[in-house]
């Protein structure tokens, strides 16, 4: 078995792991403090952000997330500063997530990091690896949009909503659909 050490070091760098108990102590770590994000009165919106402060990597000024937010760990993302998401955004954030400045984001919308192998016989044993997303500045992604694994979004682009993003979108373009397409430059 990898110490977690090294288990940290493989999921960050696109390589197969397996979670140790250690891991998974931490995850719970931060999915407390999630639970707490999520229990604060949306009126508090200085609480809020204190808290977010303790989930996420970074935060930058004038970030503002409805609740529910939902993550696998928080600390693996980083926002830029004016960063606005509504209600149910979901974080599979089992490496970087790097969502740039002055970027907007439907409700329910999905960032995904982690994946898992083809291999039935890996998958089986709970195999998993994953692969950065960054969502460059002045991005905006419409409702229900899924950003897949490994997806780097160019900056000022917008993703029409229920758009599954499954390869990396140019900057300053609208796209969108079931793969997500180029439909126009901006």
């Amino acid at each position: 078995m990898d110490s977690t050490q090294e288990i940290k070091r493989k999921m960050d760098a696109g390589e197969i792991y397996y979670e140790n108990s250690e891991i998974f102590e931490e995850k719970l770590h931060y999915n407390r403090l999630l639970h707490e994000f999520n229990q604060i009165s949306p009126d508090q919106v200085e609480k809020k952000s204190e808290q977010l402060e303790k989930l996420l990597g970074a935060k930058g000024e004038g970030v503002y997330i409805e609740q529910p937010l939902h993550a696998n760990w928080g600390k693996n993302t980083y926002l830029g500063k004016n960063v606005y998401a509504n209600f149910n955004l979901t974080l599979v954030d089992d490496t970087r997530i790097e969502i740039h400045e002055d970027t907007m984001i439907g409700p329910n919308v999905t960032i995904i990091t982690g994946t898992h192998p083809l291999d039935p016989q890996l998958r089986k044993q709970y195999a998993q690896y994953n692969l950065p997303v960054v969502i460059e500045r002045n991005v905006w992604i419409g409702a229900g949009s899924i950003i897949f694994p490994g997806v780097t979004i160019g900056e000022n682009a917008v993703i029409g909503a229920g758009s599954l993003v499954t390869k990396d979108i140019p900057p300053n373009v609208v796209a969108f659909g079931s793969p997500c397409e180029v439909t126009k430059k901006i």
